[in-house]
């Protein structure tokens, strides 16, 4: 039988209960990391805001290809892996 710990000491669950808490634990941290991926991306959106600004230094091929790359961003919530996303599967800043 497994056991967990509730307040220092070790409990006897049944293996029903430990696969619900092991369910729990995966769902609270999928939704963690889907709330750091929003974060992350969301940073990245407004480093590059910048670049879609009228008096932007950019020329407009390079205007093209950060407003592709944001679209990327933006479009990452229905990327197949979301939200276990690899360092793949983020968009490349264009240079």
């Amino acid at each position: 039988m497994p056991y967990i710990q509730i307040n220092q000491n070790l409990v006897e669950i049944t293996d029903e209960e430990a696969a619900e808490t092991a369910a729990e634990i995966a769902t609270a941290d999928a939704a963690m990391l889907e709330i750091a991926n929003r974060e992350t991306r969301n940073e990245l959106l407004a480093d590059s805001d910048w670049t879609q600004f009228n008096d932007s230094p950019l020329n407009n091929d390079t205007k093209v290809l950060w407003a592709t790359y944001r679209s990327s961003l933006r479009s990452l919530t229905e990327h197949e892996n979301w939200p276990n996303l690899e360092e793949a599967d983020w968009p490349t800043k264009p240079s």
